[in-house]
């Protein structure tokens, strides 16, 4: 594990300038070329409105460096100890433009970006977001192990993406214990109503994500579910992490938890999740 820290270079010569802001990215080519063509738009208007917004978050950014590196340390360590496993992957910190907060690379075995403006500074926000991400390499990986077939899965399926937060969801409960509940999904202490909704409509939820299942795009089914962006439904966002979260704690009720990690390299898999999701 590597931890690549571009953050540095940002607080030392952060001047209020897209200038400024492109000689930091033109810095770190790889990483915010990944960055700004999935996670952030790359507009002047986005990088004036992050200028506006910086002088209000430097202190939670400058708190957020100090903590984080000793908690991905970690929670590193706890996988080795819970699964046996280390992670040869690149943890790249960034100050981002207020895009997302943390991703996995798409890879087999992929790196980790953390951008630092979108992250608590809270100790235990930090243990979970950063066992969430963790969380999805260490599926690869343990799913590598056990013979996944790769170049057969089908990356952009919604099925596969609420299994894979399933089991990211999984992993951060099993490796940060005696938190709030909530902050396994909001990463932070503004989950509380979240949660309250998402349990007591639980079975309301999946069905809504059923029925856009079958009629929405999947681009469509993506920003309405997943992103941070959607939540026109309930007024909630992100609900797809609660349905994905049921699915696949009724996958380690049904075979247990290793088993429930590796299931989706089984051929019939993504039928699996659709009979679970219409049931």
């Amino acid at each position: 594990m590597k931890i690549i820290d571009t953050v540095p270079c940002f607080l030392h010569n952060y001047e209020p300038s897209i200038d400024f802001l492109r000689s930091y990215y033109a810095k770190y080519p790889t990483i915010f070329t990944h960055y700004f063509a999935l996670h952030c738009k790359d507009t002047d208007e986005r990088h004036i409105e992050s200028i506006r917004k910086y002088p209000h978050h430097f202190a939670a950014i400058k708190q957020v460096h100090e903590n984080i590196v000793p908690v991905i340390e970690e929670i590193a360590k706890q996988y080795e100890k819970l699964y046996e496993i280390t992670f040869p992957i690149d943890i790249n910190l960034i100050v981002g433009g207020f895009g997302s907060n943390a991703y996995t690379n798409h890879q087999i075995i992929p790196d980790i970006t953390f951008a630092l403006e979108k992250l608590s500074p809270k100790l235990d926000h930090l243990r979970v977001i950063v066992a969430h991400e963790f969380g999805h390499a260490a599926q690869n990986i343990i799913s590598d192990r056990a013979g996944m077939d790769w170049p057969n899965i089908h990356w952009t399926s919604p099925l596969l993406l609420l299994n894979q937060e399933g089991a990211a969801t999984h992993f951060s409960r099993q490796t940060v214990l005696n938190v709030h509940p909530s902050i396994y999904f909001s990463y932070n202490d503004e989950g509380y109503e979240w949660l309250t909704f998402a349990e007591q409509n639980a079975e309301t939820i999946k069905r809504a994500f059923a029925d856009d299942y079958e009629v929405l795009t999947r681009e469509a089914l993506f920003r309405e579910w997943f992103s941070i962006n959607g939540g026109k439904t309930f007024g909630y966002s992100r609900l797809a992490y609660f349905i994905g979260d049921m699915f696949f704690q009724s996958q380690v009720k049904e075979m247990g938890e290793i088993e429930a990690i590796i299931a989706w390299k089984n051929e019939c898999f993504e039928k699996q999740v659709k009979q679970w999701l219409f049931q």
